[in-house]
C-alpha cells in the first residue's frame, strides 16, 4: 500500500493581482520508497520511464532550462534545476481559469535523501491556486507518486 510519511503542511499566500484576490496555498510531504535515489531521479525524468508509470504521454528533457510536459499536456512548466540523483525544481504553469492569470508561477521542489535501502523522497509545491489545491494534492498521491512507487519497487 502507498505510504507517506506524515508531514503535511499548508501554507496560505495572499497575491493582489489588480483587483483580483488570489488566495495560494502551498504543500510539504515526504514519502519513503523502498529504492535508491538515483533509480527515482531516472523515474522522474526519463520520458520513456515517466510514461510507464502514468500511462500518458511525456516530453522530458532533463536539462535546466527545458520545458516539460506531462500527462498528455495537462501538467506543463519549465525544468529550473536538476541535481541528479538529488533534486528536481520545476515551475508548473497553469491555465487561466476562474480568474488565475496564466503568469501565475507555482514551483515544485523534489528533494531525493538516500537512506541506504530507501529514499525519501521531500515534495514542496508553493503557490498552489486555491481551487486547484485539492486536486493537485489528491494528484501527488494517487497519480504521481503512487504508481512511481509501484514501479520502483518491483
Amino acid at each position: 500500500m502507498f505510504r507517506f510519511i506524515d508531514s503535511f503542511r499548508l501554507k496560505h499566500t495572499s497575491i493582489f493581482n489588480g483587483s483580483i484576490h488570489l488566495l495560494m496555498k502551498n504543500i510539504k510531504k515526504h514519502y519513503k520508497i523502498k529504492a535508491s535515489a538515483e533509480d527515482i531521479y531516472t523515474a522522474l525524468t526519463n520520458p520513456l520511464t515517466i510514461e510507464i508509470w502514468s500511462g500518458a504521454t511525456a516530453v522530458m528533457e532533463p536539462i535546466a532550462g527545458t520545458e516539460f510536459s506531462l500527462w498528455d499536456g495537462e501538467i506543463s512548466g519549465i525544468n529550473i534545476e536538476l541535481e541528479p540523483g538529488k533534486k528536481i525544481v520545476q515551475e508548473w504553469y497553469f491555465e487561466e481559469e476562474d480568474g488565475m492569470p496564466s503568469e501565475h508561477k507555482s514551483i515544485v521542489t523534489i528533494k531525493l535523501h538516500d537512506e541506504g535501502s530507501s529514499t525519501d523522497v521531500e515534495l514542496l509545491h508553493i503557490n498552489i491556486p486555491e481551487e486547484a489545491f485539492d486536486n493537485i494534492v489528491d494528484g501527488w498521491d494517487r497519480y504521481y507518486f503512487k504508481p512511481l512507487k509501484e514501479l520502483v519497487e518491483e
